[in-house]
């Protein structure tokens, strides 16, 4: 299998390995002996995120094919639509992005980044379904191809088999920075890509590790029914069979609340995370995970005397479009200068 994985082109976005800290803090908290963060936010590609380690794969198949531009969507505040522009920036390709979600006066967090990335963005007023995104952007690569482009349509999220190969490697990595093997990951799931990589990859290189799944979108069978049509891709590409049926997929999908939109539970997890770590959550993906990893310590569902790895998949500048939602937490003491009095 690791012959097949190296012989799959990729090309360098992500700065690799990620570290994989401790929080003792945040564990305290929660009640769990150990608990590390995989800090996949620092993968540096344009503010970082889980996205880059799919987009390796992605564009090295987008540059082999001779596209000169790439079509992807997502909601407004998108991490994968914001990674992708910055990417083709530097591969000097085209991005045009069609997002969806509540109208908005100015642009703001990763919307604001898909404008300085020069991305051409088609933005659909409060309809963010997957299917209508997908509709959106094959009429546009039709558009494209009639002016005499060449288009590439990259799924909502980067999820692809090939895509999900990033996590597979990421698996492996991890492995080789636990001190025990034996542990519990616990990692958002939208598009399925990264759950399924991780599935791939854990099997091979963590066969001791639980896998946890927390939805910030879909419903729970959506996601086991996609995550497994992923599975059976990227197995195929590195030639191991057909074992999805085999795999076990535990995934929660009480915690998202309306997509796009910050949970209570999901703050107050931003800022426990702030506040006991110096460690940067956000409110639409993050956030509501690691609101599920505690709840899920609360109840017992985690172990709490085996190690919990959270996977840290990014969405820093999603924050400074909720800036107003966190007014109340602010410590801020206003002072004005005193006004010089008459002689």
């Amino acid at each position: 299998m690791l012959s097949a994985l190296e012989n799959i082109k990729s090309i360098r976005l992500a700065n690799l390995p990620t570290p994989l800290e401790e929080a003792p803090r945040l564990a305290s908290k929660y009640g769990l002996e150990k608990l590390y963060l995989k800090r996949d936010d620092l993968t540096g590609l344009a503010g970082g995120g889980n996205k880059a380690r799919k987009l390796e794969y992605d564009f090295a198949e987008i540059l082999a094919g001779g596209y000169d531009v790439v079509i992807t969507a997502g909601g407004a505040q998108s991490n994968h639509a914001r990674m992708t522009a910055a990417a083709a920036c530097k591969l000097g390709l085209e991005t045009k992005l069609v997002l969806g979600g509540p109208d908005f006066a100015t642009p703001q967090g990763n919307l604001l980044l898909d404008t300085f990335f020069g991305a051409e963005v088609r933005y659909q007023i409060d309809d963010d379904a997957n299917d209508s995104l997908t509709r959106a952007m094959e009429q546009w690569a039709g558009e494209l191809r009639r002016a005499g482009q060449k288009p590439f349509i990259l799924p909502i999220g980067g999820s692809s088999g090939r895509g999900a190969l990033g996590y597979v490697k990421a698996m492996r990595e991890l492995a080789g920075q636990l001190p025990d093997p034996k542990v519990q990951i616990v990692v958002g799931v939208g598009s399925c890509g990264t759950l399924a990589g991780m599935m791939v990859g854990a099997r091979e290189f963590l066969p001791g590790a639980r896998i946890i799944g927390i939805s910030v979108s879909r419903t729970r069978d959506a996601i086991v029914q996609r995550t497994h049509e992923l599975i059976r891709e990227c197995r195929a590409l590195i030639n191991l069979g057909d074992d999805s049926r085999s795999t076990t997929i535990e995934c929660y999908d009480h915690y998202h609340g309306s997509y796009g939109e910050m949970t209570a539970s999901g703050k107050q997890a931003i800022l426990d995370c702030a506040r006991l770590e110096g460690c940067i959550l956000d409110p639409i993906y993050t956030g509501k995970v690691m609101a599920g990893l505690a709840d899920l310590a609360a109840t017992g569902v985690l172990d709490r005397k085996q190690p919990v790895v959270f996977i840290h998949t990014g969405g820093l500048p999603i924050n400074f479009a909720f800036g107003s939602d966190f007014g109340s937490c602010t410590r801020i003491i206003r002072k004005h200068p005193k006004t010089p009095t008459a002689p």
